[in-house]
Order: C-alpha cells, then sequence, then structure tokens
C-alpha cells in the first residue's frame, strides 16, 4: 500500500502564504507590544491584533490554494504590471517620508496603479487621483479630525 504525500501545486501561493503569515506574526507581536490603550470603543491594538487576524486568514486561504491540485495553466506574471504597481507604492512611501504629504503620495498611487492595470492616460489619471486625495485628505482631517502625513498641499487647506 502506497501512501500519497501532499505535494505544492501552486508554488506562488505558498510563497505568499509564507510572507502572509510573517506579517500576521509581526503585526500581532506589534500589537501586543502596545502601551496605550483605549478608555473606551475599539482601541490601536484591537485594530492591530483584528488586521493581523486579518492576514492569518488571507495565509490560510492562499495555503489551501497552494496545496489543490489543479489542471488550470497558470498565467504567465506580467512583470511590467507588476513594476507599475511598485513604482506606484513607492511613489506613495516616499512621498509621506521625504515629507511631500498624504495627496502627492496618493496621487501617485491612483495614477501609477492605474498605468499598471493597462490604462494610457496618465495625465488625466493625475488630475483623478488628485481629486481624490483632496477629497480623502479632507474626509479624514476635518469630517474625522484624524490627521494624515502633511505636506505643502495639506497646508494649505
Amino acid at each position: 500500500m502506497t501512501s500519497k504525500t501532499p505535494s505544492i501545486a501552486n508554488r506562488p501561493a505558498a510563497v505568499v502564504a509564507i510572507i502572509l503569515l510573517v506579517i500576521a506574526f509581526i503585526t500581532y507581536w506589534d500589537a501586543s507590544q502596545m502601551k496605550v490603550r483605549a478608555t473606551y470603543g475599539i482601541g490601536a491594538n484591537a485594530a492591530s491584533h483584528f488586521v493581523a487576524l486579518l492576514f492569518l486568514v488571507l495565509a490560510i486561504g492562499h495555503l489551501f490554494s497552494a496545496f489543490r491540485p489543479s489542471d488550470i495553466e497558470q498565467e504567465a506574471v506580467d512583470w511590467k504590471a507588476v513594476g507599475w504597481i511598485g513604482l506606484a507604492l513607492a511613489g506613495l512611501v516616499g512621498s509621506v517620508w521625504l515629507g511631500a504629504g498624504f495627496i502627492l503620495g496618493s496621487t501617485l498611487l491612483f495614477a501609477l496603479t492605474a498605468r499598471g492595470f493597462g490604462r494610457k492616460a496618465l495625465l488625466k489619471d493625475l488630475c483623478l487621483g488628485a481629486v481624490i486625495g483632496v477629497l480623502i485628505f479632507l474626509m479624514f482631517n476635518k469630517l474625522l479630525a484624524l490627521t494624515l502625513p502633511q505636506g505643502p498641499l495639506e497646508r494649505l487647506l
């Protein structure tokens, strides 16, 4: 009698599952190290624990996907699109880190992500991203009284 051992049918899904497990562990550890607790309602540590749980659920789903046999041929990765989306995320992080603010960062994120999905109207996407960024900034800053990273544009508002 032969025993069948499970094999990884989808290696990229297994790699993503491991990455998600690491992120879930780091998020959980970071939430458990928070000293500030909310006096009422849900605090930052509870929200971080919830995010860690969501990462764990995503990791488990990817693990199931990785070990499930599939007859479907894997699609080739569009590395150009991945590069545009990576550049979009780097634009957001760089904008916030360099002090250019949330609006510029979210504008870059929107326009470059749209480019990654195949849209060619970069100028229109920059304008639309700027409008969305301003609206989101005003909603968080004025309506909810939550501060987002400020740069020169945010100081005008």
